[in-house]
């Protein structure tokens, strides 16, 4: 159980302030020098350690040409593999729980190259000081952060706590920036939602698996029971989850399936890399407080349900649709996943610092690979009634560069618009329309969703939809699908 499952490449969209996604540790094995080292090309690294210590401009200390050599060497193997410096450390294994310590606000890029606030995390320093979804961070500390990548300002707002940052922003309707000056305290982040949509109908949404994660979707499915025991159809979101631990997404997928239902599979080099993961408690209880999962009601087995996804859908989120779709046990709607099939171990080197080493692809039931490709929805659905909006010129796994192959099936290429004119044309809509909330009354997916389950027409996707037009030779077909 020491694989673990992780995306942290996608383009900032719903992410959260201060949070890293969680993984598992991994005892590093200790293993003889392999006699086959290429000597030579060791030589050539000492060789060039020796030229920058002696003719460099400047003096440069040993620690940070050495850290920086592993971490290079690490990085060029692929977009998820690196080196966990004792900051990166500390944080992987905060997020682990769900806590860390920051601001508590779920942001996202913006358009003006900005930091837009999705949204405050209830109770958080940030929601008692006064910020609000769709205000602009323009400013951290009085530096500008025009430009920053997400990541990095991230960095900027984490902190240890009861240390405080200054925030400058845009608000619509304040005629001047405002200023936040919040003190950082420990932020406990509750990654599962859930509500009754309306009389028949719930909602429950894993925005990220971590260690509490089944426990919490036990207690939430248990609560939407208990306040209509009648339900006819529940919708899982999964969208903009990145992932997490692998633990969370089999037993989120175990709730629903049949008792010991393969739930993944991996596949690598090493022989504890060859596993197959199934619904059963020993595989995804971290928590010593009995098997949540005993607990729910029979009917969570049976009840109709719709998967919510889209290209912010990545790495364990992909797990959980793609088991439920294998099995036939919900429609999947929305847009084709992020593609992040590869599962990352890490390996503690000291007590401070680790590698994040990608050891194995991971397989659904059905053994499909799910690296560089996704899930592909049973029913394409934009996430608005008139296009996909942003999500459409997101970034996917194919994307980024030196990604790890789809060894089972062709990588299937995602149509993207790359005219300038048309993606700022997208750009200016949704400065109009403001941030999506999801499981709100403008939600058109869940809406789409609910359609479904009541056996309404379904609005497909208008690119799904012009696509097979022109596959069919220009024969019109009705995008509202049963």
């Amino acid at each position: 159980m020491g694989s673990t499952l992780k995306n942290s490449s996608l383009v900032g969209l719903g992410v959260i302030a201060g949070v890293a996604v969680s993984m598992q540790f991994s005892a590093l094995a200790q293993r003889p020098v392999d006699p086959g080292m290429p000597l030579e090309e060791l030589r050539q690294l000492a060789d060039v350690y020796g030229l920058i210590k002696s003719d460099y401009v400047e003096p440069v200390q040993d620690k940070k040409l050495l850290t920086e050599a592993i971490s290079g060497m690490v990085a060029s193997l692929d977009p998820h593999s690196a080196y966990l410096d004792k900051k990166a450390f500390r944080e992987l294994r905060e997020g682990t729980e769900g806590k860390f310590v920051g601001l508590g606000i779920e942001i996202a890029e913006s358009e003006e190259g900005y930091i837009r606030i999705v949204a405050p995390i209830e109770d958080s320093p940030a929601y008692r000081a006064g910020i609000k979804a769709g205000d602009l961070i323009t400013r951290i500390n009085s530096a500008t952060i025009q430009g920053l990548a997400i990541d990095e300002a991230i960095k900027k707002m984490r902190g240890e706590p009861n240390t405080k940052v200054t925030l400058t922003v845009l608000r619509k309707e304040a005629p001047q920036p405002l200023m936040f000056t919040i003190a950082r305290q420990e932020i406990v982040q509750k990654s599962v939602k859930a509500k009754i949509v309306e009389p028949g109908y719930a909602w429950l949404r894993v925005s990220q698996f971590q260690e509490p994660t089944v426990d919490d979707m036990a207690a939430k499915i248990t609560a939407l029971y208990k306040e209509d025991p009648n339900l006819k159809g529940l919708v899982l979101d999964l969208r903009n989850d990145p992932g997490g631990l692998l633990q969370g997404a089999i037993g989120v997928s175990a709730a629903f399936l049949p008792k010991d239902a393969e739930i993944v599979s991996t596949n690598g080099q090493l022989p504890d890399s060859k596993q197959s993961f199934y619904g059963r408690p020993e595989y995804y209880m971290l928590q010593g407080d009995g098997d949540a999962l005993a607990r729910l009601p029979a009917a969570v087995k049976n009840v109709p349900m719709v998967v919510l996804v889209n290209t912010g859908s990545a790495s364990a989120s992909e797990i959980v649709a793609g088991a439920l779709q294998d099995y036939k046990r919900a429609i999947v709607m929305g847009s084709q996943t992020f593609g992040k099939g590869s599962v990352q171990t890490v390996r503690p080197l000291t007590n401070d610092t680790a590698v994040k080493l990608t050891t194995a692809r991971y397989y659904t039931p059905k053994g499909r690979s799910i690296q560089a490709k996704g899930i592909v929805p049973d029913l394409l659905v934009d996430e608005y009634a008139d296009g996909d909006g942003l999500n459409g010129l997101r970034m996917r796994e194919a994307d980024l560069e030196k990604h790890l192959s789809n060894d089972r099936d062709k990588e299937d290429a995602v149509a993207r618009n790359d005219e300038m004119e048309e993606q700022m044309r997208i750009i200016a809509a949704e400065r109009k329309r403001g941030p999506l909330e999801y499981g709100g009354s403008a939600d058109f997916q869940l809406k789409q969703a609910l359609n479904h389950l009541k056996g309404k027409p379904v609005q497909l996707s208008l690119t799904h939809a012009k696509t097979t037009l022109a596959q069919r030779g220009g024969k019109p077909a009705s995008p509202l699908k049963p």
